[in-house]
């Protein structure tokens, strides 16, 4: 199912907050005047002085070793083709995005007003001492190869058009693994690429630069067949004009080995798929719309191996495969170019990554846990943690040997550490978390849908696949709700549990709610009123089987909200204690921090099973749980209360699960600093890794901490999750955003697939 993004959606995104997707934030201390006059006059004069001396250590003193221009005049952005330097801005920004959450490259996207080849190449050249590395983007065909030509020979800083090589990179990988699997040399197959544009060229290229013969490459554009006899070719066209009788792409099928489409949607019909050579090859890369269907080519060659640019199918040909990763190793030994050399390195390492073993995190991310080279699997996914640390050393090596490196690499081993600690551990939890739900959504009640971020959030699941939403409240104001900000929520079904219409379902969920709570001092009479509050009819859906999960607790308080559940779904067997788990994302990755809502002082015994809901909830993120016990002491350092109980929880951690990571207690900063904690308290299971998940003494501890860690750091918080109960229920924090909304829906999502 293709992702439905609405065309108020998309301008709200970029329209909201500070405007646009990029800002600059400062790397150095500033808050004293001491901080500002070395960042400034007079201290700055002493690395311009040295940077004038060696002018070199502009990478030593400056951004510029990590610094990368985005750079279009805006001729040929996406599928909208010539729309202008200014409407191409937000796809340049988006690009920078992109460089920062893969790779982490900072960005300055610029764009050119001008479709003049000399002025455009003058523009960046004058600019080559700000920037480490220049990305071309979106510049139409044939200005883009002279620009990208002249710039490559022009400046001293590597310089790549990603719309030529990118693609060319990601399907060449994918090419030599599909080859592999069906026992074809790619020098002797019959290769028919349909597109003769910059991508389409740049492509073909590559593959000869593989090995594959040109005349065994059919190109086809817009009037067909390119063939020596045209009168109507450029140099580049030219070079692959075949001398074949063939005319239309239809001819050019018959007894093809491969089919690389770089054109446009539905140019290929069964028939012609029908009529390659065995075990054909077939990546149709328009998008959105492939040149033919991923279900029509597979129902018409059971043994064909199918790739497209589209993220719903196997397969995905993906820029962000390649791009981020290639100028990261460019960048990290001061490349002078990026050269054939290093885009084969890139193509090896890609194709390489694709026959090992997949992470956890990727099976999480897609819901399989039979990711394994393939016909499905010919090239690595896009949330691959290892993409970083194979693909940027693979380049950084091919700069090395081909003589184009600046900085050589001695120590790769702390090189690829460097790169691990660049991003955090998978920092892409929520994503990951999101495409998870998206393999089997799941129905989700939301209890307080009279509310505008709610019914955004909704409609958002409803789009994006992620859940079948339910909305409780009154019909009319749900519905004028929906009319005011024109919501597109028409097949989304609204309760109202006061309608009569629902007297028979009140009817059974009273008889139910009744029985389980006769001896608990309800009568029958209670029993019915309490089936129109929302939190307990919605709970009651989720325990009859209605629905899945229940989100709610927006407008109300966490007591009111989680009452009803507890009553109704009640607590997983053996708990005697639920928990609230929060998850920031922060750079060091994420950190789950228990009990952050739920329990005021608890014992020892409560902490102890509170930190074993903790970790099997982080274990089902397929991480490791690496826990700290925190408090104001460490190790008996201080006497009280909190820490002598903090201690015992510990002691009996330790000998029911003597496997566990689990310490303290200890104060929170040396959970983290293990260069401090290996100095003083060596004998800690936590001197390694440090901590990533805590546990607090109180909940007066826990709110505090993680309420000053999102709002004051800034990181974003996923939560609360409630821990322990029978089936999803999610109580949200008041004044929850849409984004938290979603991601909290997922989270049930995930666990109502678990559970």
């Amino acid at each position: 199912m293709q992702q439905k993004i609405r065309r108020e959606d998309a301008l709200e995104y970029h329209a909201k907050g500070r405007p646009g997707k990029l800002e600059v934030i400062p790397s150095k201390e500033y808050s004293t005047q001491r901080d500002l006059t070395l960042a400034y006059s007079p201290g700055v004069a002493e690395p311009c002085l040295a940077i004038e001396a060696n002018p070199e250590d502009v990478y030593k003193y400056t951004t510029k070793g990590n610094l990368v221009a985005v750079i279009s005049n805006g001729t040929a952005v996406l599928g909208l083709g010539d729309i202008g330097p200014e409407a191409g801005k937000p796809v340049m920004e988006g690009k920078g995005l992109l460089f920062k959450i893969y790779a982490d490259i900072d960005v300055f996207d610029i764009e050119l007003n001008t479709k003049d080849v000399d002025e455009f190449v003058r523009t960046v050249k004058i600019l080559e001492p700000t920037f480490g590395g220049v990305n071309l983007e979106d510049i139409k065909a044939p200005e883009c190869f002279e620009i990208e030509e002249r710039l490559k020979r022009e400046l001293n800083i590597p310089v790549m058009h990603d719309d030529q090589h990118g693609t060319a990179i990601i399907s060449a990988a994918a090419l030599l693994n599909a080859l592999e699997l069906v026992d074809k040399r790619i020098e002797d197959v019959k290769i028919v690429v349909n597109g003769a544009g910059a991508s389409a060229i740049s492509c073909t290229k590559l593959y000869v630069a593989l090995g594959a013969r040109i005349e065994n490459v059919v190109m086809c554009d817009s009037k067909g067949v390119i063939r020596a006899d045209r009168t109507d070719l450029d140099d580049r066209k030219r070079m692959f004009a075949t001398t074949r009788d063939l005319k239309t792409l239809e001819e050019a099928f018959v007894g093809a080995d491969v089919f690389i489409g770089l054109s446009k949607g539905n140019v290929v019909s069964q028939d012609m798929v029908r009529s390659m050579a065995e075990h054909p090859i077939v990546f149709a890369m328009a998008n959105p719309t492939p040149e033919i269907s991923y279900e029509d080519a597979t129902a018409a060659r059971p043994d064909i191996i199918m790739a497209t640019g589209r993220s719903d199918y196997p397969n995905q040909v993906n820029n962000v495969l390649g791009f981020p990763y290639i100028f990261r190793g460019a960048l990290d030994v001061r490349a002078t170019e990026i050269n054939e050399e290093m885009k084969l390195a890139a193509v090896h390492a890609l194709a390489d990554l694709a026959k090992k073993p997949v992470p956890d995190i990727v099976h999480l991310a897609y819901g399989q846990d039979s990711l394994m080279f393939g016909r499905d699997y010919i090239i690595p996914k896009p949330v691959d943690p290892r993409l970083l640390t194979t693909v940027a050393p693979a380049v950084a090596q091919a700069a090395i040997d081909s003589g184009v490196a600046k900085q050589p690499i001695s120590d790769w081993d702390a090189y690829e550490q460097q790169l691990a600690r660049r991003l955090g551990q998978d920092n892409q939890i929520s994503r990951v978390i999101i495409n998870k739900a998206k393999t089997n959504p799941k129905r989700v009640v939301f209890a307080d849908a009279e509310n505008l971020k709610v019914l955004k959030a909704a409609q958002q699941v409803r789009d994006e696949g992620i859940a079948f939403p339910i909305l409780l409240g009154q019909t009319n104001t749900i519905r004028q709700i929906i009319t005011q900000n024109n919501l597109d929520m028409g097949d989304i079904p609204i309760i109202d549990p006061r309608s009569p219409e629902q007297d028979v379902l009140i009817e059974r969920f009273a008889d139910m709610y009744f029985d389980k709570r006769k001896r608990k001092g309800v009568n029958a009479t209670e029993a019915r009123k309490q089936m129109y509050f929302r939190n307990y009819f919605g709970a009651m859906m989720v325990e009859t089987g209605e629905a899945d999960a229940l989100i709610s607790g927006l407008t109300r308080s966490y007591p009111d909200t989680i009452r009803p559940s507890l009553q109704i779904i009640g607590k997983e067997h053996g708990v005697q204690k639920v928990a609230g788990m929060y998850i920031l994302l922060t750079k060091r990755g994420p950190l789950f921090f228990s009990d952050t809502t739920v329990n005021f002082n608890p014992t020892a015994e409560e902490i102890v099973e509170i930190t074993e809901l903790t970790a099997r909830a982080v274990e089902r993120f397929n991480i490791k749980p690496r826990i700290a016990l925190v408090t104001y002491s460490n190790f008996g350092s201080a006497k009280g209360e909190d820490a002598q109980k903090m201690n015992r929880a510990v002691e009996i951690l330790e000998k029911k699960h003597p496997d566990m990571i689990v310490d303290g207690e200890i104060q929170a900063h040396l959970a983290f600093n293990t260069e401090l904690l290996r100095q003083n308290h060596p004998f800690s299971k936590l001197v390694d890794d440090g901590a990533n998940t805590l546990i607090f003494p109180n909940l007066s501890a826990s709110n505090i901490a993680y309420n000053l860690m999102s709002e004051a750091a800034g990181f974003d918080a996923i939560g609360p999750i409630l821990l322990g109960i029978r089936k999803p229920v999610h109580v949200l924090q008041l004044g929850s955003s849409e984004r938290e909304i979603v991601n909290m829906v997922a989270i049930a999502v995930v666990e109502a697939q678990n559970k």
